[in-house]
């Protein structure tokens, strides 16, 4: 760990021992802090950033809070991890509870996806390359690409990626609806 990457590795584990028993596991070119085995923050280049669910995610925004960008192969990642700034850190009640409520949510969406919730690259047609797209575009999980449909997913990714054909939408069309995009009913096809 670099200097002040340690020194907030140090402050974080003080702030928040109350959460439970504090560890840190190598991250997103960063550390991991990790409560009772359950990853609720990352530090990396000296900053922590609190990790947001889709219900954290507003609270998090209205405190003007900015998402965590990672680079990975020279590609910027937008996570959802949410930078605490300096006031925030001056504010300890505050700060410990946005990390109570992070731990919390980050539970419950472990046990959401122990119940079902897949990666999208587990369903037809949805190799890592296009799961790494549709994550570029918002779409990181089966409930959002579902929630969009194929074509509003096709919308958003030929915003990002203007070459994208026919075969795109036939894939997203049979990812949802379960089949391999050669095999998709003509219904489907014809929409």
């Amino acid at each position: 760990m670099h200097g002040r990457t340690i020194a907030r590795v140090a402050q974080a584990k003080a702030c928040f021992d109350t959460l439970g028993t504090i560890t840190t596991r190598s991250q997103f070119g960063g550390y991991g802090l990790l409560a009772d085995g359950v990853m609720f923050a990352v530090v990396a280049d000296g900053e922590m950033y609190l990790r947001a669910t889709k219900s954290l995610e507003s609270e998090f925004r209205a405190r003007g809070m900015v998402n965590m960008v990672y680079s990975k192969r020279g590609v910027p990642i937008i996570m959802r991890y949410y930078w605490v700034d300096h006031q925030l850190w001056g504010e300890p009640q505050a700060l410990f509870a946005l990390a109570w409520q992070a731990k919390r949510e980050a539970n419950k969406e472990i046990q959401s996806r122990s119940r079902g919730s897949r990666r999208l690259k587990g369903l037809p047609n949805i190799d890592a390359g296009l799961e790494r797209l549709l994550w570029r575009v918002g779409i990181r999980d089966v409930y959002d690409l579902r929630l969009q449909g194929a074509k509003g997913s096709f919308q958003k990714l030929m915003r990002q990626q203007k070459n994208l054909g026919l075969k795109a939408l036939l894939s997203l069309a049979g990812a949802i609806a379960g089949y391999h995009h050669a095999a998709l009913p003509m219904r489907f096809a014809e929409n």
